[in-house]
């Protein structure tokens, strides 16, 4: 089903009249082979979770960043065979022509705002399963991914590839190139990079071969450049050919004849692909979160490209700062801007920077929380904008709101992350609002955790929203106003959102998995009291079951006001659920480098004020620390006690409140991550117009009759 081609017209919106003089490079046309980027804004290929089982939840995501002003926008990772099947990770699929039709949805969401779409073809190799297709996994010489976490960890090893795998593979790409064409892509990738199957050809860790695509340098760049080669001839010039690369390893690997091996593979194929994409190996380190990796963080590895190659440059680096992206093109690091994480947390990036009105950028926080929904197997998740993945399904869009026609007071109790984004939101709309809170400044938990290590640039959760409710009229903010039922009683309000948050307990841990019985006594503190700063001793226990970051980050703030710290966890490793945003690898760095005793699969029973008893969780073996204090990171419960008192108050057939709605949101009703109390703030004000939170369910585009998918070469 060919479709038409779009034409590379600029967009109206790119009138660069309101852009600040220094940033109007960023809107320069760039030719990328046969097809014209209208500007410099490149939304990379990164996962979204949504497979073609969510045709329809994909493109409206893709498509309102095409509508924010990426020139480019790029999908995940695709599939060309069942023989790099990353089941039960979410993965996108070009395997029959069945798949073409979910795609050209995107294709045209995209090019509805004029610009292009590009499609990341992809093959897995050892590092994929196959535990779905149940076809051996392929490798350049058979060598498998040893992963050491469980949710990658499986028993297929790959199959050492010979002349006809080879040979199938590259059927499998040009077949891929062909259906991309047919949905209506502009850029077509071969993907080298991330330790998937071009990768692996490149590495000599990989690549034991003896054959014409092993052993010296050139012969390891063979099988990336017939890739190249055949995409190239499918496509015809209708697209260009892009080649998604990682330098991390190649770049510390000598050579004879070039500054190191990354120099040498971009130099032996510095003419065949149209776009360098270049990027890091691990996802680590290629998506590091803000905590351990800043802005701009790849530059060291990827700044010769361009001295290289005269093709136009791609990377990243959780670009947030228009002065950051016009420094990396002006010193010749990259010729387009790459935005995975910042196109997410603020789609309209772009528009903001073209219109100068650089202080509306939502910006990245770079928690990672989009990261660990792919590891979750779901679609996207994003701490500083609710409506990721949200366009379609319930039609949220991040920057028009539908207005309410009879203007309403809303009252919102608690100025946490919850709370703040309920009153913007409902602002947005046109109600007047106003926002209450108890303490002298914004922000709840975002504005105690971001004072700890690494965790600053959280902040921006609060400052961002605090910042747009101080550009609107119908909002009234009062701090240290501590509210209850006389108080709100009093202001008459249409519709309550209580947003009072959670508090930290000191219930321990039970075998069975969950919180069991509080541990009392005058030593025992929960985060709360290290936010506050009363925690005193010099050797301290972090006692962590909630697994996400936070007993990390206390442990290694402990460490670092000179305590000796132990750090124990019923879970298999520190922080062990930071697995799942890249972070943990630096979380053991960084304990370690403050010598935090780390005890993983280890349970708290008692302390005495002295000395702390703890047994191995699987087979009960005791042991002993001498401790002075202990800091219990476990459950959190909410703060209701406003809320049932307005409950109550609603009793009384004489109260004003009697029908009037009372809302929980955020962590009052129902603890979780900052991601997790935005979207609920976010939702409680839609539906303040659009009623109950249900939303549309995306079904699969199909043929009449399933197609076969034929796995041999």
């Amino acid at each position: 089903m060919p479709r038409e081609k779009p034409g590379n017209a600029v967009p109206e919106s790119s009138n660069l009249d309101d852009c600040h003089p220094h940033h109007r490079i960023l809107f320069d046309p760039i030719k990328i082979g046969p097809v014209v980027a209208p500007n410099r804004f490149y939304q990379v290929p990164h996962a979204s979770g949504m497979t073609e089982a969510n045709p329809r939840v994909r493109a409206a995501f893709r498509g309102t960043k095409a509508e924010g002003g990426w020139g480019v926008v790029s999908t995940g990772a695709v599939s060309i065979h069942p023989s790099s099947d990353d089941s039960p990770l979410p993965f996108a699929r070009l395997w029959n022509d069945a798949d073409i039709a979910s795609h050209a949805l995107t294709t045209e969401a995209v090019h509805k705002h004029g610009s292009l779409a590009a499609v990341e073809l992809w093959h897995g190799g050892a590092v994929v399963m196959n535990r779905t297709s149940r076809l051996p996994p392929l490798s350049p010489s058979g060598v498998p991914w040893a992963a050491t976490h469980i949710g990658f960890m499986g028993q297929q090893r790959p199959k050492p590839m010979d002349g006809s795998d080879i040979e199938a593979v590259l059927n499998w790409q040009r077949a891929a190139t062909r259906r991309a064409l047919d949905a209506g892509f502009d850029i077509i990738y071969v993907y080298a990079g991330m330790g998937y199957l071009g990768y692996e050809f490149l590495l000599p860790e990989y690549n034991w071969r003896t054959d014409g695509y092993g052993g010296s340098l050139e012969n390891r760049t063979r099988f990336v450049r017939e890739m190249l080669e055949v995409t190239r001839d499918e496509a015809g010039g209708r697209a260009a050919v892009a080649l998604r690369i990682s330098l991390e390893e190649l770049r510390a690997k000598p050579s004879d004849h070039y500054a190191s091996e990354a120099h040498g593979v971009v130099s032996l194929l510095s003419d065949v692909p149209d776009l360098w994409d270049v990027k890091m190996d691990s996802s680590p380190n290629d998506c590091g979160a803000s905590r351990f990796r800043p802005e701009g963080a790849h530059e060291p590895i990827i700044d010769f490209v361009r001295t290289v190659t005269d093709r136009p440059v791609v990377g990243v680096g959780r670009f947030t700062s228009p002065d950051t992206m016009v420094s990396q093109i002006k010193r010749g690091v990259l010729d387009l801007i790459g935005g995975a994480r910042a196109s997410i947390a603020d789609p309209f990036l772009p528009e903001k920077i073209r219109r100068g009105d650089t202080d509306a950028i939502r910006e990245c926080i770079g928690c990672n929380m989009c990261i660990a929904s792919w590891h979750d197997g779901v679609p996207v998740r994003c701490t500083q904008n609710a409506t990721a993945g949200e366009e379609w399904r319930r039609n949220w869009h991040p920057e028009q709101f539908q207005r309410v026609k009879k203007p309403e007071s809303v009252l919102v109790v608690g100025g946490g992350p919850a709370g703040l984004e309920a009153a913007l939101v409902a602002a947005r709309q046109g109600y007047e609002v106003t926002l209450a809170e108890q303490s002298s400044d914004w922000g709840g938990r975002v504005l105690q955790e971001s004072q700890l290590p690494g965790l600053r640039e959280w902040r921006r959760v609060r400052d961002y929203r605090v910042w747009a409710l101080s550009q609107l009229g119908n909002v009234a903010m009062y701090t240290d106003s501590p509210m209850g039922v006389d108080e709100i009683s009093s202001l008459e309000a249409r519709h309550i959102a209580v947003a009072t948050g959670a508090q930290w307990t000191t219930h321990l841990y039970s075998p069975l998995e969950i919180p069991s019985e509080p541990l009392m006594g005058p030593q025992v503190f929960t985060p709360e009291d290290v936010f506050a700063g009363r925690v005193a001793g010099d050797r301290i226990l972090v006692f962590d079951y909630d697994n996400y970051y936070l007993g990390g980050v206390i442990a290694e703030h402990l460490g670092r006001q000179g305590a000796q710290v132990v750090y124990a966890t019923p879970a298999g490793h520190a922080s062990a659920w930071t697995f799942m945003t890249n972070e943990l690898p630096y979380v053991y760095k960084a304990l370690g480098e403050q010598g935090v005793e780390i005890l993983t699969t280890t349970n708290l029973d008692h302390f005495n004020g002295q000395l702390a008893g703890l047994s191995n969780l699987f087979n009960q073996q005791p042991l002993e620390r001498e401790i002075d204090a202990v800091v219990v990171v476990g459950l959190r419960q909410p703060n209701l006690d406003l809320y049932q008192a307005l409950q109550t108050a609603q009793e009384n057939t004489d109260s004003p409140l009697i029908d009037t709605p009372i809302t929980l949101v955020g962590d009052a009703l129902a603890p979780g991550a900052i991601a997790h109390a935005v979207h609920s703030g976010h939702g409680f004000a839609r539906s303040l117009i659009d009623g109950d939170s249900a939303y549309f369910r995306d079904e699969p585009i199909n043929l009449l009759e399933p197609q076969p998918v034929f796995v041999e070469g």
